[in-house]
């Protein structure tokens, strides 16, 4: 398998490049990755990108999205925050992926049993990360069940996993209010803004 080129990666539509992702989990989730070779990608690709995703994950170990959707070098633009939150840099990093460097869909990849989200829920403060978390407890607050303050921490692996779900759809959000440059290009239909979730008891990746 080759890496993407200007015209390949011209010739994928936003629903193409969605397409291509969920194929690629399935390929990673029935153990028939494809056949490509690694080196040999990073030969073509030495004189230029052509990837067709853009994709914000958290920094959880078992959450590289070039393993779960099964993509070689030169494929995705891949971001990688605690809780894949945005801020303004991580925005800019979008606006150039999709703008400039043309990929036709972004993604925004929680995750099940969230370590940020599990900090975020327990009110956690340390250091620079007590800034960070504090990106996530609005989904804290806006997921209203249980009532019970007893059950809406860590401990409830239900909870933390509805707060990682409202932690994506916010992010998702705050792309399109934060980021004219991107709202606009899904306006036009020149990319798809799209939430999911992954599984990490099972390396399936759920669509919202």
């Amino acid at each position: 398998m080759n890496a993407h080129t200007k015209e390949t990666q011209a010739a994928i539509s936003p629903q193409n490049a969605l397409e291509l992702l969920k194929d690629g989990n399935k390929r990673f989730v029935e153990k028939n990755q494809a056949d490509r070779d690694l080196l040999e990608q990073v030969s073509q690709t030495a004189s230029g990108q052509y990837p067709f995703a853009t994709i914000l994950s958290c920094i959880d170990s078992r959450v590289s999205a070039e393993l779960i959707f099964d993509q070689g070098v030169g494929d995705i633009f891949s971001a990688r925050v605690a809780g894949n939150i945005v801020n303004e840099d991580i925005l800019g990093s979008m606006e150039f992926a999709c703008k400039l460097a043309g990929t036709k869909i972004v993604v925004v990849l929680g995750h099940t049993a969230c370590g940020a989200v599990k900090g975020a829920c327990d009110d956690a403060k340390m250091g620079n990360l007590t800034e960070l978390l504090s990106k996530i407890k609005p989904a804290v607050d806006a997921v209203p069940e249980p009532a019970d303050a007893s059950q809406r921490n860590s401990g409830n692996i239900d909870f933390v996993n509805t707060v990682a779900e409202k932690n994506v759809q916010m992010t998702i959000d705050n792309i399109r209010t934060q980021s004219p440059v991107l709202k606009e290009m899904e306006n036009n239909g020149e990319i798809l803004i799209v939430g999911g979730m992954y599984d990490i008891s099972n390396g399936k990746v759920s669509y919202m």
